[in-house]
Order: structure tokens, then C-alpha cells, then sequence
């Protein structure tokens, strides 16, 4: 899969898959869309001291990043699962300028996200564990992990890849999550949000982060 880096009206940096036509953060800047999108309106909103995070698209690392940083300001206890079907290469993640934009020392455990085994827990701080997952979520079975608190889900659009927001999954995943379990993604169309409440999620749309209307916020 050819990616290309680009930086985004923030400073931040993000890819750009000439494939699919398709950028994997925003263009109108990459640290502000996950900040607004996975933290403000996902992770600021569950309040408990231990909390089970699904990543639905592990990417660049981003929102594992972020959610790190978070878990050491509100001394959070987190368990942190990356599904990712297409890797980053060394080449590709040491280029990305998100520990120095994020005002942290962090760029050993930025980069040690990336470097350690897959399948492998990894404690990157005293409040932050990291299991990254390759795997495609579709075919994946989610029963050997944790009933989830916060799921990020943050696929490519449907027009890209149509299957990763099919109501199957969905199903997978809200079996898996625990009563008051939020799930948080950029995506408002009708079809998604009409999928995620047959099979029980209570949806809203909120505002979106700059360049975006709106996003979707449910709940199980």
C-alpha cells in the first residue's frame, strides 16, 4: 500500500493513499481532528479510573498517542487495543512530528508503540498498556479481550472501503462492550448511523472538529 506523507493545516503530519484517494486524518490538521473527534468527545466523557479502549484502524498511532498523554493528566488506568490490517513501516512512523507537536518528551515511546511485537502488551507508562492487533476487523473475534469502555473507530469513509462499517461488525463490537460504552467516529451518514442503532446504539451527532459540521457519538 503506497502512502505518502502530507502536513496538515495544524503542522501535523498524516498519509495520503493515492490508491483510494484518501487521507488518513484531515487535511484541515490531524492532531486537532483525534483531538476534538477521540478525546474530547470520547475519552473526557467516561469517568471511570479503569478503562478499556478499542481502536477500530491503529494508523499512524495517533490516538493511541494522544489517549497516553490524556491517561497521565487524568491518572487513568488504560488497556489500549490497536486493530490494524496495513502496518506502518520504521520509515513511515519516525518521520511523523506528532511527539514534538504535542509539547511531550515522548518520541522513545511514540516510536516503541510501532516498534514492539504485535499480539504483545506492552506497558509504556505507569497508567498505559498497548496491545496492537493485526488483523482485519472483519474477521477478527474480539471474545479473548476485555468487555470495552471507549471504542474509536476511525475506518476509511465508507465510499473507500465500504465493508469496514457493515452492520456485522458493529454487532461484534457492541456485543463486546459494556453497558454506557461510548463509540466515537468521524463518519454522520445515514447508513452508519442507521447500522450502529439496529444493532442497539443510541446515536447522536455533535459537532465536528474545524472542516467537519458534525460527528457521531453513540452509546450502548
Amino acid at each position: 500500500m503506497l502512502r505518502k506523507k502530507a502536513t496538515t493545516e495544524d503542522g501535523s503530519h498524516t498519509f495520503y493513499l493515492p490508491e483510494i484517494d484518501e487521507h488518513y486524518h484531515s487535511t484541515h490538521g490531524a492532531i486537532q481532528e483525534s483531538t476534538h473527534i477521540f478525546i474530547k468527545a470520547g475519552f473526557n466523557q467516561i469517568k471511570k479510573n479503569d478503562i478499556n479502549i478499542l481502536e477500530v484502524g491503529f494508523g499512524t498511532g495517533l490516538n493511541a498517542l494522544l489517549s497516553m498523554i490524556e491517561s497521565d493528566k487524568t491518572q487513568q488506568n488504560i488497556n489500549y487495543y490497536g486493530v490494524e490490517k496495513y502496518p506502518l513501516s520504521k520509515e513511515e512512523y519516525s518521520g511523523l512530528n506528532y511527539p514534538e507537536l504535542t509539547g511531550f518528551d515522548c518520541t522513545p515511546t511514540f516510536h516503541a508503540m510501532h516498534d514492539r511485537n504485535w499480539g504483545e502488551t506492552i506497558k509504556l507508562t505507569s497508567h498505559f498498556k498497548l496491545t496492537k492487533i493485526k488483523a482485519d476487523i472483519k474477521d477478527y473475534e474480539l471474545t479473548p479481550l476485555p468487555f470495552f469502555d471507549l471504542i474509536y473507530y476511525d475506518a476509511f469513509a465508507p465510499n473507500k472501503q465500504a465493508g469496514m462499517w457493515d452492520k456485522s461488525i458493529f454487532e461484534k463490537i457492541y456485543q463486546h462492550a459494556v453497558s454506557g460504552a461510548i463509540l466515537v467516529t468521524y463518519c454522520v451518514q445515514g447508513a452508519v448511523r442507521r447500522n450502529l442503532e439496529q444493532v442497539g446504539f443510541v446515536a447522536e451527532r455533535i459537532p465536528g472538529p474545524p472542516g467537519k459540521r458534525e460527528m457521531l457519538r453513540v452509546i450502548k
